[in-house]
């Protein structure tokens, strides 16, 4: 009856067809990407984020030049200045001593990578 209705195959045969063997399904099973999670070191030396940045500045005044941030971190920042450092650093200083720790951070990058694209004319 199943040649009857379209089916070429005995129904020993469909059944042995739909079972998935143990070769297959090694072949079909897909592994997913095991996720690193990012954990912060804490290195010995580091202080406090308020004291490394919010505690001290050595500008005596603003200067005269004049940055644009995103309206999103002048927020933050502000919010920062005013609730970790108790609103006693003004935020130009906050901002420079950000500044300086990303410069003492990457000094050896930035260096490399000026020299790379900078070539003298002589």
């Amino acid at each position: 009856m199943s040649i009857i209705a379209g089916q070429t195959k005995k129904p020993e045969q469909e059944l042995a067809a739909q079972e998935p063997t143990a070769e297959s399904t090694k072949e079909t099973t897909i592994e997913k990407p095991v996720i690193k999670e990012r954990t912060r070191q804490k290195r010995a030396s580091d202080v406090a984020y308020g004291e490394r940045f919010l505690n001290s500045h050595n500008m005596t005044r603003r200067g005269d030049k004049s940055i644009y941030i995103r309206q999103e971190y002048h927020e933050r920042l502000s919010r920062i200045v005013q609730v970790i450092g108790d609103d006693k650093i003004p935020l130009y200083a906050y901002l420079d001593n950000i500044l300086e720790h990303h410069f003492e951070l990457f000094e050896k990058a930035i260096t490399e990578d000026f020299n790379e694209k900078f070539k003298p004319i002589f």
